[in-house]
C-alpha cells in the first residue's frame, strides 16, 4: 500500500493521540470523516497500523527504576532466552541486536533490589551490561515521513 502524504498526516496525528475523533483527524488533514475512517481501515488491513495502546506510567505505577540492559549470551543460551524472555514481566522491551550483544532491553523494576534479582536471572544465559535510565529525551516521537538525505 502506498502511503500517501494524507496518509502521512493521518498517522501522525494518531501516534500523538490514537483517541482523537475521525471529525478531528479530518480537519487537520482536509478531507471528510468518512476518508478519514476509510484510510484508517485501509492502513489497518494492510498493516500499517498495528494497534492502538495505553501510554502507562512506569513511575505511578510503583516502577521507581528503569534500565536498558543488554545482554551477551553464552554459547548455546540465546535461543533458551529468546524463549524465556517473554515470562518476564520486567521487561517492557526486546530486541535481538547486531554487534557484540546479542539482546537489548528496556526493563522497569520496583527498585535497586528488584534490579539486583532481575539481573541474577538473566546471569544463567550469559553477560549483562546494565544502564539505569536518569531521564528521557525523547518519547514516543511520531514517524513520519522521512525525506531521503
Amino acid at each position: 500500500m502506498k502511503i500517501d502524504p494524507i496518509n502521512w498526516k493521518i498517522l501522525e496525528c494518531l501516534q500523538q493521540n490514537a483517541r482523537q475523533s475521525n471529525t478531528d483527524i479530518a480537519k487537520k488533514v482536509g478531507v471528510t470523516s468518512p476518508a478519514v475512517a476509510e484510510r484508517i481501515r485501509k492502513l489497518e488491513d494492510a498493516g500499517i497500523i498495528e494497534g492502538y495502546h495505553a501510554k502507562v506510567s512506569h513511575f505511578e505505577t510503583g516502577h521507581q527504576l528503569k534500565a536498558i540492559i543488554t545482554l551477551r549470551a553464552f554459547m548455546g543460551k540465546l535461543k533458551p532466552f529468546i524463549e524465556k524472555v517473554s515470562d518476564f514481566n520486567e521487561v517492557v522491551n526486546c530486541y535481538r541486536i547486531t554487534g557484540n550483544e546479542n539482546i537489548i532491553m528496556e526493563v522497569v523494576l520496583n527498585n535497586q533490589k528488584h534490579l539486583e534479582q532481575f539481573i541474577d536471572q538473566l546471569i544463567t544465559y550469559g553477560e549483562t551490561r546494565t544502564h539505569v535510565v536518569l531521564s528521557n529525551i525523547v518519547k514516543n516521537n511520531p514517524m513520519v515521513k522521512r525525506l531521503p538525505l
